[in-house]
């Protein structure tokens, strides 16, 4: 009989929260040591400061560091040092400065808030587009299937230049890949089926660039880029592009829906929508952790030594809950939101797409609450992703 799996400590929920016992640890230690989902033992770091630390500096916490023999210690399928540089080519999270300063470098200029504007248009559109079709089937609707979902994989399908149809695949297929409850075997299948899917579209691309990012990253940098970067910086930003934002959209909504208080001032008072955006950020931390570190020479972090070599795990939701960055950390207070929380990361590995996910928020949240008014969840029971890598909720029937 195969035993389930047990959830991490870092990702438990009580819901919006993190879980007692991860607050807990906060509130003590702030660091201990834990069991990850692969099997072997890492350090888990709670508080803000700690983590803030972490995040700024990849010399002592390295995200490229893992040898073949960590794989093997971690449970995972065995790869050749060969096999895992290619894995790893192009993805900025795998990455460490100067190889993550040369790719992100070519990248920035696609992610700033001025080039982000121009998008804005059609994301209204699209956005518009989804509350008509939810407005002429009528309710009941799955808001996940139908709005939380489908807005930010349009808009990042067309940013890329992936074709739209393929979604349902890709979708169910990343779906699976970042569930932790699936035997580590099969999410490295899927994880090989997504890397030979992006291959074929970056062939395309090398062939016929486009007037999408693959194109430009081909016309511009075809001689700086490896093929294998091309397919992993095609990949992050796919899967990246439509899984953080859906969930946010959707674990966002039922927020709102369950403050009334809160969802009136998103409704009703454009100005204060920006500081909603990030105070919902802050409060749903729907990414447990990013990539997990491995140090890289001795370190003391709350006290706490730790020798190099060692796994290093961030708690991200109880560090943008901790008392130290803002007073009342577990009320949801839409009119204080305020840059400065880690739902994003921070320092190096600051999430590249940042600006593109608060422009969708920003559009999204208001449109859909302005257009059904009376917007409410059907039933009391909501089935969250417990064991996705990115927090969130599986599906969210809603009437008006």
């Amino acid at each position: 009989m195969t035993r389930a799996p047990t959830l991490p400590i870092h990702m438990r929920r009580n819901g919006f929260d993190p879980a007692p016992e991860l607050s807990a640890l906060r509130d003590a230690g702030g660091v201990r040591r834990v069991r990850t989902p692969f099997g072997v033992d890492a350090w888990l770091v709670t508080r803000f400061a700690d983590v803030r630390e972490v995040l700024s500096d990849p010399v002592r916490f390295s995200n490229a560091r893992v040898s073949v023999d960590d794989r093997r210690r971690a449970g995972m399928p065995p790869m050749s040092e060969e096999e895992i540089a290619r894995m790893r080519a192009g993805n900025l999270l795998a990455l460490d400065p100067p190889e993550h300063s040369r790719v992100r470098r070519m990248l920035t200029p696609e992610f700033t808030v001025r080039r982000m504007r121009r998008l804005e248009p059609r994301i209204r559109e699209i956005v518009d587009e989804h509350l008509d079709a939810m407005q002429r089937t009528g309710p009941p609707s799955d808001l996940v299937a139908d709005f939380a979902l489908p807005v930010p994989s349009l808009v990042i399908c067309e940013l890329l230049g992936v074709p739209y149809a393929d979604r349902a695949e890709f979708q169910a297929r990343t779906g699976r890949q970042l569930d932790l409850s699936l035997p580590v075997e099969e999410r490295f299948r899927l994880a090989k089926e997504s890397r030979a899917y992006m291959a074929e579209l970056v062939g395309r691309a090398q062939a016929e660039p486009g007037e999408d990012m693959l194109g430009m990253l081909v016309r511009e940098h075809g001689d700086e880029l490896s093929t294998d970067e091309l397919v992993g910086i095609a990949g992050l930003l796919l899967v990246a592009g439509h899984e953080t934002t859906a969930n946010m959209l959707g674990l966002g909504t039922l927020a709102l829906l369950r403050h009334p208080d809160q969802l009136a001032i998103v409704r009703d008072e454009p100005e204060r929508v920006d500081a909603a955006v990030e105070e919902l950020l802050r409060w749903l931390s729907i990414v447990h952790s990013g990539t997990a570190k491995i140090t890289t020479a001795g370190v003391e972090i709350a006290g706490q030594r730790i020798e190099a070599g060692e796994f290093v795990m961030l708690a991200l939701p109880a560090a943008n809950r901790d008392p130290a960055l803002r007073d009342d950390p577990d009320r949801l207070d839409v009119t204080r939101g305020a840059v400065g929380h880690v739902a994003f990361g921070h320092g190096i590995h600051h999430c590249l797409g940042a600006p593109l996910a608060r422009m969708e928020m920003r559009i999204a949240f208001p449109a859909l609450l302005r257009r059904f008014p009376g917007l409410r969840a059907v039933g009391d029971e909501v089935e969250f992703r417990t064991f996705h890598i990115i927090y969130g909720l599986a599906a969210l029937e809603v009437a008006w």
